[in-house]
């Protein structure tokens, strides 16, 4: 018969110990940081991901910022969303700005936002006309710079909704007014 005589001082107690805490404490902050990671992708954080995008007041500006920032990862994505016919004067005939209005301020102060649409009969809608439309965005250059624009696949007219107000993006949003 063996007898052994195992002698640990507090130390080592404490030492060995504290090697197994920080070793799980590493293995759980892996096993959740690839767990965040998996959710992230899968939560539709990513637009590309989604066959079609449904837009709405809260999540309007943030697509709105996302692809206009990096158009390429976008074109090809389809959108479905409503908002109001709104031209400048430098738009072709078939072009419009399917708009909302983006409260920057806690007066309601707001500002015209929107994705640049082609459409083959938009110069029979009226100004200020709400549509809901589904369209795909494209690549386009407006004044020398890559913008997305949608080329519109269906359309159809609708009644101005109760909240017509879209939210900022998140992140820190500065808007243009207090710029100039």
């Amino acid at each position: 018969m063996f007898i052994y005589n195992v002698k640990i001082s507090g130390t080592k107690l404490f030492k060995i110990i504290f090697v197994f805490i920080i070793a799980f404490v590493i293995t759980l902050c892996g096993i959740v940081s690839y767990k965040v990671y998996k959710a992230t992708l899968a939560s539709g954080t990513d637009y590309k991901v989604q066959e079609l995008t449904e837009l709405n007041n809260k999540n309007y500006a943030n697509v709105l910022k996302m692809v206009h920032e990096d158009v390429d990862t976008y074109v090809g994505q389809k959108i479905k969303y409503s908002g109001f016919v709104y031209r400048v004067y430098d738009l072709e005939n078939n072009q419009f700005v399917l708009a909302r209005n983006m409260i920057i301020s806690s007066d309601l102060q707001t500002v015209v936002v929107g994705f640049l649409c082609q459409y083959d009969d938009a110069i029979k809608l009226k100004d200020y006309t709400w549509v809901e439309i589904e369209g795909k965005i494209e690549k386009c250059l407006y004044h020398g710079k890559d913008m997305p624009i949608l080329k519109i696949t269906s359309i159809k007219e609708i009644q101005k909704p109760e909240d017509e107000l879209v939210s900022p993006p998140d992140e820190n949003y500065i808007p243009t007014s207090a710029i100039l």
